[in-house]
């Protein structure tokens, strides 16, 4: 079975930073996705979808970012239940964040850059055993590259065949 998310949109409002019992952090935000079409009215459509981070990734998007700003993510789909007030079941679905990824630098957000940003330090957010994970394979990473095409060698070459434009029926 297969339950992975990517999404890439903008937050909602500002992170809260919360902890567990345990003292593990966890924060829970929505994301606004633009949908690929328009309504009646012209206006773009839009998502709201809630997810959830935990531990340095959680601790990392309270840190650096604010409402408004452009993230990408990489997760999974999570369903709960719980006891409301009424006696009533109630069921919420979420996007659990494996892998965070800022797609707006600290300037564009309106924000100065600390030092360390200026000096190229970008924080590494907190992956748990994602295929993503791996150096190269995330979409996201601005090291991401596509592997090298394969191109014909010399000895390919002579083994072409020679097809004048009379040989061709068009």
């Amino acid at each position: 079975m297969i339950n992975r998310v990517i999404l890439v949109g903008r937050l909602t409002r500002n992170p809260e930073l919360k902890y567990t019992a345990n003292g593990i952090a966890n924060l829970q935000f929505s994301l606004a996705v633009n949908r690929s079409y328009t309504g009646a009215n012209g206006e773009k459509q839009a998502d709201f979808i809630s997810c959830m981070a935990w531990r340095g990734t959680a601790e990392n998007m309270a840190k650096f970012l604010k409402k408004g700003a452009l993230i990408g993510i990489e997760g999974r789909i999570e369903t709960s239940s719980y006891q409301a007030n009424d006696g009533s079941t109630r069921y919420s679905t979420y996007v659990v964040c494996d892998h965070v990824q800022f797609l707006e630098s600290k300037k564009s957000q309106g924000q100065s850059q600390s030092p360390q940003q200026e000096a190229g330090f970008q924080t590494q957010p907190t992956t748990f055993d994602s295929p993503f994970s791996q150096p190269g394979t995330n979409p996201f990473d601005p090291n991401f590259s596509v592997p090298p095409t394969y191109t014909p060698g010399q000895s390919q070459a002579s083994s072409m065949i020679n097809i004048d434009d009379d040989d061709l029926p068009f």
